[in-house]
C-alpha cells in the first residue's frame, strides 16, 4: 500500500481542503474466536495528528498494520487518497544491515531509491545506447520531479536532528547499535516528506533531544501523523485528536491524551450527577474546555485543536469505559527531620565507575527525580539506598522515623520460582493476612474475583508491575524508591500511578523515561554524569529547559 507521492500537488489539493487522504470503511477483524474489530468506519485528514490509545491487547498495534496493509481485515477496507505516499515505522532492526545508514534512511521512498539505483545501472553500462539516454531522461525527470537531488541532504539533515553524527552516514547498518538503528529507521520513516505517517512508539529508546526534535518536526508536519505512544508528553505535545481502541470499536475524540482523559472523567461525572440541568452541564463543560484552551501553546497543533474544542457542546464528550487502577500510597507515619544523607558514595561495576562521590541530603517534601543518560548509575544509587547492594566506598543513613518502600527495575526474582496464586503472593508482604484486605489491594490493581486466584506464572509484564505496586501499597511506607515504575505499564496504570504519586505527602526518589510523569511529580532534580553531579530544585521542564543533559 506504498504510493509515489508529489508534496506541491498534496499540498494544493488536500490540506487547504480539509480532504481525507485515508479512510478506513466498515472494518472487521477476528483472531480465532476474539473480536478485536467490528464494523470501524473513520476518516483521517492532513494536518492533524491522531493519537491511537487503548488498554493493553485492544489492538492498537493491529490497527496501523491494518492501515499500512500488512494485515488483511476479515471484511471492509482502507482507501488512500491517489497519489499519496503512507511510510511507516519499521521494527525489524536487522533488514537492512548489508545497507549505508544513508542508503537506508533514502529507502523510506522506494520509488526514488529504485531510481537511484537503476540510474547508477544505466550510467555505469560500457555500451551506452540511444535507448539507454532516453530511458536516463525520463529517469532524470522522475527524479528531479521527486526532489532527488536533495535526498540524501534531507537524509543527513534528519539522521543529525535524532543524534546520528555525520560519521556514521556511510557505515553500514550492521555496525551501528540497537538504539542507533532504531533512530534510522525513524528517520527512514520521516523522509520524503510522505502523506500519510504511521509511527508505531516511536520514542521508544530516544533520548529526551531525540524525543524533542521528534516533537517539532511533527508539529510541523503537513500531512496525516497516527501514532501509538506510552508517553503522554509526547501525546500532548503533537496530537490534534485522540482515536479510542475500546470494545472492538474505535471513536475520534478531539484534543491531546490529557483533553480526552480529563473530559472523560467529566463527562462520568456528569452522568452521576443526574439532578443537574443541562444548562447548568454545558455550563461546567465550557468552563473546562476554556482553561484547556488557555494553556495551549502557539503551535499550529494546538490553535487547531483550540478552533475545534471551541465548537464541542455537551452531546460530544462521553465517559470512557476505561478501567483505571487505584494507586494510593498512605504512610503509617510521617517523617522525621532526618530522612536521608548520602556521603560520598562510590561504586564501580564490571569494572565501570556508575557512582563517583556522590553525596546529597534528603529534606521533608523532597520528591527527585534522577535523570539523563546513565541509567547504571541511577539502579546502583538505588539498589544502594534500598539495602540491596554495597557501596565500594562512602556512606548513606536512613533517619530513625523512616520505612522505605522499593521499586526494581527488574523485578524478576519476586515471581521465579514461586507457584502462588496473587492473593496469596501478596498475603506474604501483609501484616494483615485475612483474605478481606488482601484482596482489597488487588482490587485496586484490576484483580478482583477470580483474577485474584490466577497463578504468577501466567502474569504479563503490566500485571507483574501492577502486583509490585500493590504490594508497596501494603507496606504503608514514608519513602518511596522507584527505579523506571511506567516500563510495561498501558496508559491507564501510567496515569493513576502518576496521580498516585503526585498526591503522596511524604518523599519520593525515582527514575522514569516518561516527561510528563517527571514533570508533575519531582520538585527537585538529580544528574549524575562522568563529569559531574548536578542537583537542582526546579521542575523538569524548567531543568531541561536551563541545563542540558549529559
Amino acid at each position: 500500500m506504498l504510493y509515489s507521492y508529489d508534496v506541491c500537488k498534496y499540498k494544493n489539493k488536500y490540506h487547504k481542503g480539509g480532504h481525507k487522504l485515508i479512510s478506513v470503511n466498515n472494518v472487521s477483524l477476528r483472531y480465532g474466536g476474539r473480536k478485536l474489530f467490528e464494523d470501524v468506519s473513520l476518516k483521517f485528514t492532513p494536518g492533524n495528528c491522531y493519537g491511537v490509545i487503548g488498554a493493553n491487547g485492544a489492538g492498537k498495534s493491529t490497527f496501523l498494520k491494518i492501515l499500512s496493509g500488512e494485515v488483511e481485515p476479515n471484511s471492509g477496507d482502507v482507501t488512500i487518497a491517489p497519489g499519496v505516499r503512507l511510510s511507516m515505522l519499521k521494527q525489524d532492526h536487522y533488514q537492512y544491515d548489508q545497507y549505508t545508514v544513508l542508503d537506508t534512511v533514502i529507502m523510506g521512498n522506494q520509488r526514488l531509491y529504485a531510481i537511484m539505483k537503476e540510474k547508477e545501472v544505466l550510467y555505469g553500462k560500457a555500451d551506452f545506447t540511444d535507448e539507454d539516454g532516453i530511458k536516463a531522461a525520463e529517469l532524470e525527470h522522475e527524479f528531479g520531479e521527486m526532489n532527488g537531488w536533495e535526498a540524501e541532504s534531507e537524509a543527513s539533515t534528519l539522521l543529525q536532528g535524532l543524534g546520528i553524527g555525520t560519521e556514521l552516514h556511510e557505515k553500514a547498518m550492521s555496525e551501528l547499535t540497537g538504539v542507533e538503528k532504531i533512530k534510522v529507521l525513524l528517520a527512514q520513516a520521516l523522509f520524503g516528506n510522505p502523506g500519510i505517517l504511521i509511527l508505531d512508539e516511536p520514542t521508544n529508546h530516544l533520548d529526551i533531544q531525540s524525543i524533542r526534535w521528534l516533537e517539532e518536526f511533527l508539529i510541523g508536519f503537513e500531512g496525516t501523523v497516527i501514532v501509538v505512544s506510552h508517553d503522554r508528553h509526547f501525546l500532548n505535545k503533537i496530537c490534534t485528536h485522540m482515536a479510542d481502541v475500546d470494545f472492538g470499536k474505535i471513536k475520534l475524540y478531539v484534543g491531546n491524551y490529557d483533553f480526552w482523559y480529563e473530559s472523560s472523567q467529566l463527562a462520568l461525572q456528569m452522568t452521576r450527577d443526574l439532578n443537574k440541568k443541562k444548562e447548568e452541564k454545558a455550563k461546567q463543560l465550557k468552563e473546562f474546555i476554556a482553561r484547556f484552551s488557555a494553556n495551549a501553546s502557539k503551535s499550529k497543533q494546538a490553535t487547531s485543536r483550540k478552533k475545534m474544542l471551541d465548537k464541542l457542546n455537551i452531546e460530544d464528550i462521553e465517559p470512557s469505559n476505561r478501567k483505571y487502577p487505584y494507586v494510593g500510597f498512605k504512610p503509617e507515619r510521617e517523617v522525621g527531620n532526618d530522612i536521608l544523607t548520602v556521603e560520598g558514595l562510590t561504586k564501580t561495576i564490571d569494572g565501570v565507575k556508575v557512582l563517583d562521590n556522590v553525596s546529597f541530603i534528603l529534606s521533608k517534601g523532597d520528591k527527585v527525580a534522577l535523570v539523563g543518560t546513565n541509567e547504571g548509575a541511577y539502579t546502583a544509587l538505588l539498589q544502594i539506598l534500598a539495602g540491596e547492594m554495597e557501596p565500594d566506598s562512602g556512606s548513606y543513613k536512613w533517619g530513625v522515623t523512616i520505612t522505605k518502600a522499593y521499586f526494581p527495575k527488574d523485578n524478576t526474582e519476586y515471581f521465579q520460582d514461586v507457584d502462588l496464586s496473587l492473593v496469596d503472593w501478596l498475603r506474604q508482604f501483609s501484616a494483615d493476612k485475612t483474605d478481606t484486605y488482601v484482596r482489597g489491594f488487588l482490587g485496586k490493581m484490576l484483580f478482583s474475583g477470580e483474577e485474584a486466584l490466577k497463578s504468577l506464572k501466567v502474569l504479563s509484564g503490566g500485571e507483574r508491575v501492577r502486583c509490585m505496586l500493590a504490594k508497596m501499597m501494603l507496606s504503608q511506607a514514608n519513602v518511596l524508591l522507584l527505579d523506571q515504575p511506567t516500563n510495561h505499564l498501558d496508559l491507564e496504570s501510567i496515569t493513576a500511578l502518576n496521580n498516585g504519586l503526585t498526591d503522596y505527602k511524604s518523599n519520593i526518589i525515582f527514575t522514569s523515561h516518561d516527561h510528563q510523569f517527571i514533570q508533575t511529580i519531582a520538585n527537585r532534580i538529580i544528574q549524575i554524569t562522568p563529569e559531574e553531579m548536578l542537583d537542582v530544585r526546579l521542575t523538569y521542564d524548567e531543568f531541561l529547559d536551563n541545563l542540558a543533559i549529559g
